[in-house]
């Protein structure tokens, strides 16, 4: 089966488990691991027969045969490389919080998207939450969505932790631009507990119209779909229903095909842009882009 090459920008615990995931698809080529420096995540690739490099972003320009681009580095660095992966013609996956491009949650308006250089996918409670917003706003109508993601202290690495203000700001756009809602907040928990605990989002929705049937029916149907991409996806408290006020927990327990099961927030990110990817990758191939 032919498949379409792309390049990880950024070794570490994200850009190692896009790899693995990459390695298991059936439309994605994994053709280069780049970084800066000669990280353990460069060696483990390099391990495994993969091309690696440190020259960063450079390293992927100079590939022409590179379609596809995860960036899995930060906000910042990611601002610079966006100009430079979209004047050499390869689809940006932006997996910071730069929020360059538009946000994408696949199973919420990824075939709305035509053709889009630069792609974000949010954050990992966006990808997340923003699905239950939708959800509940196709059925009910939404005018305040808050959200509050738990996750473990050990799954949020150094990234997630200096771009948490643009971590919740992110999400909290998102919730309004991509699940509906009048108006969002977001709020992030870094939970210290040992055994590390799975990551827990609780949705808090005010709807227009408190129809019961309507919401649960709606929020069942996006767990499913999402479940196709995140199998460890699943409500822990179905949608409860208090006049115009709806409150549903979801749990997300990774796949643990790099980092460990509990850290499901960096999974289901991951999840995300591997099946984004992989959409981009089978619209390349039906135009006939060399393989």
């Amino acid at each position: 089966m032919k498949k379409i090459k792309v390049a990880v920008i950024g070794p570490g615990n994200i850009g190692s488990d896009l790899m693995y995931k990459i390695l298991n698809s059936d439309r994605l080529e994994m053709a280069l691991l780049t970084g800066i420096v000669e990280s353990e995540g460069i060696k483990r690739a390099r391990d495994m027969g993969i091309n690696t490099s440190i020259e960063g972003v450079d390293a992927v320009l100079k590939d022409p045969d590179i379609k596809i681009v995860f960036d899995a580095t930060g906000a910042k660095p990611h601002s610079t490389h966006a100009p430079l992966l979209k004047q050499a013609g390869k689809v940006a996956i932006d997996l910071t919080p730069a929020a360059i491009g538009p946000y994408v949650v696949p199973c919420v308006n990824l075939d709305q998207l035509k053709d889009e250089p630069n792609l974000n996918m949010v954050t990992c409670a966006g990808q997340a939450t923003v699905p239950i917003v939708s959800a509940i706003h196709q059925g009910a109508g939404v005018k305040y969505a808050e959200i509050v993601a738990s996750i473990s202290s050990k799954s949020a690495g150094p990234g997630t932790r200096q771009n948490i203000d643009e971590f919740t700001e992110t999400t909290s756009r998102a919730i309004v631009e991509v699940g509906g809602a009048k108006t969002g907040k977001a709020i992030i928990i870094l939970n210290p507990a040992e055994p590390p605990v799975l990551m827990c989002n609780t949705v808090y929705v005010e709807v227009e119209n408190p129809d019961e049937t309507a919401i649960k029916d709606a929020v069942h149907g996006i767990v499913k779909e999402i479940q196709k991409y995140v199998p460890g996806y699943r409500l822990r408290v179905p949608p409860i229903l208090e006049g115009h006020k709806v409150t549903t927990i979801i749990e997300v327990e990774g796949a643990g095909d790099f980092l460990p099961k509990y850290s499901g927030n960096l999974d289901i990110i991951t999840s995300a842009a591997v099946r984004v990817a992989g959409k981009i990758a089978e619209k390349l191939l039906a135009k006939g882009v060399q393989a």
